[in-house]
């Protein structure tokens, strides 16, 4: 069993640890500045002392921040909060020079990481057939903090990588007609939505459609126990595909999301 630590007591957070729990884990401490009850109002090494992973569920400003101070105590973590990816160079960086080890994804899910692996293979599949356009969609609550989703972002990259004929993603509104190399992922924000993932390849003859829902927070919080059960003990950057390769195999590709 592991003693985790979570940073960001949220919605998520909350699910994580009911799972936690379930799965006969020890929740060692909690830190959220605003929670209250039982949280720990901010990082400290005496806090933590009792932690062998910590996961993070809180918001794209602060992540980063964590994972340094987290990484300086030399805590392993699971990184679940979306939306720091243009500092993925630095993260990398931190993980190396502290010499611990770090799990990331846009989304922790089992489902959504098989639907990673059928988007991927559709991809290099109807890469050999040019009438097949491709355009994605997702829908989340009206509290999410970024747009487009991790997950999102994690689909464009795949079928970026198998689509030779696809080089450029567009997320924001188009007001022109979109270029033959360019593809669209759009976003909707509202309601209570946990999560709707669409990736359509469109040809004049039909239609394919590859879609994900999610119906709460608990697959999220089952796939982030199981990434703490994969990075405890290790060292280095790893991504949820690490975890996807060791229990599936490697994909037949050598791209990543």
């Amino acid at each position: 069993m592991t003693n985790i630590a979570l940073i960001g007591y949220g919605k998520m957070g909350q699910a994580v640890r009911r799972f936690a729990e379930a799965k006969g884990h020890t929740i060692a401490a909690v830190v959220d500045p605003v929670a209250g009850g039982d949280c720990h109002p901010e990082i400290t090494a005496e806090i933590l002392s009792g932690a062998e992973v910590c996961i993070d569920f809180t918001s794209p400003k602060t992540a980063v921040a964590n994972i340094q101070q987290l990484a300086a105590l030399g805590k392993n973590m699971v990184i679940g909060t979306t939306g720091w990816y243009n500092q993925i160079d630095k993260v990398k960086r931190i993980v190396e020079q502290h010499k611990v080890g770090l799990i990331w994804s846009g989304n922790y899910s089992i489902g959504v990481n098989v639907l990673f692996r059928i988007v991927g293979s559709a991809a290099r599949m109807l890469n050999n057939f040019p009438d097949y356009d491709v355009l994605g969609h997702e829908f989340h609550h009206r509290g999410k903090a970024d747009s487009p989703s991790g997950t999102a972002v994690m689909l464009a990259k795949i079928l970026l990588d198998n689509l030779d004929r696809k080089d450029r993603l567009v997320t924001d509104k188009l007001d022109r007609k979109i270029e033959p190399e360019e593809f669209q992922f759009s976003s909707t924000r509202g309601g209570a939505i946990p999560g709707m993932h669409l990736v359509m390849f469109d040809s004049p003859a039909d239609t394919i459609e590859i879609r994900h829902t999610a119906r709460g927070r608990e697959g999220f919080a089952a796939g982030a126990v199981m990434a703490a059960e994969f990075i405890r003990g290790k060292k280095g950057f790893y991504s949820i595909d690490d975890l996807m390769d060791e229990v599936l195999g490697p994909p037949n590709s050598t791209s990543r999301a």
